[in-house]
């Protein structure tokens, strides 16, 4: 499994942690993020993520910044990507299973670290269930 990770600077311990995890896991990374502390502008950090779930060239993406929003909004601009943004795990299994989230996006100033990465865990681990669920998200992009 492959994940592309980007973030601005209120995500960046955040993705320190989840690549952590991510690599325990023996999945491959791609970091598109700041590794800084310093004001950065997160459509910087997150469209590569984007461009690569887009172009299928890695499984799914990951983003994290303030409050999720900015950074979900710029990636759902791209027309292959669901991007979610989730602040509990429910959330997460739910935008897997009915929506075929291929994009997380975590809020990280309204999160807990442990609760990111349960999130993640939750991501990875979900199906998508099909079905009716298929026949929406179809519906989804704009022609």
């Amino acid at each position: 499994m492959k994940i592309a990770i980007g973030n601005d600077h209120a995500g960046t311990e955040y993705k320190l942690a989840i690549m952590g995890l991510l690599k325990s896991m023996k999945i491959e990374i791609i970091n598109y993020g700041t590794d800084g502390s310093d004001s950065v502008d997160y459509p910087d950090f997150v469209h590569p993520v984007a461009k690569d779930v887009e172009d299928k060239r890695v499984n799914f993406g990951i983003i994290i910044c303030g409050s999720g929003n900015g950074a979900s909004m710029t990636v759902n601009k791209h027309q292959k990507v669901r991007c979610a943004l989730c602040w509990n795990k429910e959330i997460v299994r739910l935008a897997r299973q009915h929506n075929d989230a291929n994009i997380l996006s975590l809020p990280a100033r309204f999160i807990s670290m442990p609760q990111a990465l349960e999130m993640v865990q939750t991501f990875l681990k979900t199906e998508f269930k099909g079905g009716r669920h298929e026949r929406r998200i179809e519906k989804i992009p704009c022609s």
